[in-house]
């Protein structure tokens, strides 16, 4: 049984790690996080769409088990990075992540090993960081491992698209390195694409959830002008819908959240600033998708006057609908954007049910506005009774 190992086990490795189990790989799961790594050797999967149940029959087969050794990588042939790319405080992207991942991995790995990264990344940070870093700290020669890089696909839930029946593209910094992952997730992907260089690889990744942003971005600004001339954005969207070919259906919302939308274009933005050819389409979509909380500020004072000393219920505070994925939520900016207003602020969301000292609120009739942001499955609104509802949506504008 060949063994692996994927650094980091959140919403991309622990997945990643499981399909590959279940392929016969022995799959060592490495992170940092000990109370992650205890939960998930208890048989508890920490991540949306992992069932438990299989999560503990593979740990009890012995073909996964999770630990924050890196030591063990010397058991792997294969090692794969699956650590976060997100923005610093600046809104930059950071690598540190990365970075420190591969400097532990570099230290640890044998002659021959394939790396793989999966993180969403700039053109050239595999060839020029990753790649570099291991020479760096592992005393290898160039020749000596191979490099890859594989960007991850994963939408948690997704009931038709999964690990699997996703097209999977890969290059590789070499021939062999790139035959090596095409032989690697063929034997759990359906589809492998193989893309010529790491820089197209890196690109296409990019590009896919850069076209989600502006689009989605594009798609906001048209709602705030149907409202303005009182044209309900969605029943223009359901019409548009009716063409069966060159045009793609997306949702008004409060913000585009999650790991990757908000993110990974910056990533692409910044390279292509720093290159001397600016996209200015990235950084319009992102502009627009930071101010969209504010635009609906506005609205709600519009429909109740001043928002100071007002109770206002904010339904759904995930990212997205029916998962509680709280990363980059507009629904979690609008809490904060409201309470400095001096509204009284409570929140609905029996996914997510938890967030920093706060629980979900049950849905009443107790309160001046309710505005709808992440409508999961069954969301019951009856309860709020005459509160007006301020829907993010699009639908009742």
């Amino acid at each position: 049984m060949l063994s692996i190992a994927i650094v980091g086990q959140g919403y991309v490795g622990l997945p990643l790690a499981v399909e590959a189990a279940k392929a016969n790989f022995k799959v060592i799961g490495i992170d940092k996080d000990l109370n992650k790594v205890l939960q998930i050797n208890s048989g508890i999967s920490p991540v949306e769409g992992i069932n438990s149940n299989e999560l503990t029959e593979l740990l009890k087969s012995g073909a996964y088990a999770a630990t924050q050794n890196y030591e063990l990588i010397k058991e792997a042939s294969i090692v794969l990075i699956c650590v976060p790319t997100p923005l610093d405080e600046f809104g930059a992207p950071d690598l540190s992540f990365v970075i420190d991942a591969t400097e532990n991995i570099a230290k640890n790995i044998l002659k021959g090993t394939l790396i793989i990264l999966e993180s969403s990344v700039a053109p050239g940070t595999t060839r020029n960081i990753v790649f570099e870093t291991i020479k760096k700290f592992s005393g290898l020669g160039a020749g000596d491992f191979k490099v890859a890089f594989s960007p991850e696909r994963i939408d948690p839930l997704n009931k038709t698209w999964n690990l699997r029946n996703t097209p999977k593209i890969i290059a590789g910094l070499t021939e062999s390195a790139k035959n090596e992952a095409k032989i690697f997730y063929s034997s759990f992907v359906e589809n492998v694409y193989v893309c010529q260089t790491l820089e197209i690889a890196e690109t296409a990744k990019l590009l896919e959830n850069s076209f989600r942003l502006i689009n989605i971005s594009f798609i906001n600004e048209l709602a705030i002008y149907c409202n303005s001339i009182g044209v309900p954005v969605g029943e223009v969207i359901q019409a548009a819908s009716t063409k069966p070919y060159g045009y793609m259906a997306f949702m008004p919302s409060s913000g585009a959240g999650g790991h990757c939308i908000p993110v990974d274009p910056i990533y692409l933005s910044n390279s292509a600033r720093m290159n001397g050819t600016p996209i200015e389409m990235i950084e319009i979509a992102a502009q627009i998708n930071t101010k969209m909380p504010s635009y609906y500020i506005s609205q709600a004072n519009q429909m109740i006057g001043s928002l100071a000393g007002k109770k206002i219920l904010i339904i759904g505070i995930s990212y997205k609908p029916n998962i509680s994925d709280l990363r980059e939520s507009s629904g979690i900016k609008l809490i904060q954007s409201l309470r400095e207003k001096g509204s009284i602020v409570f929140w609905h969301d029996e996914l997510a049910k938890k967030w920093r000292d706060e629980k979900s609120t049950p849905i009443s009739n107790d309160y001046d506005l309710a505005i709808l942001v992440t409508p999961h499955e069954d969301l019951n609104l009856s309860a709020l009774g005459n509160v007006p509802i301020l829907d993010t949506r699009g639908f009742n504008q």
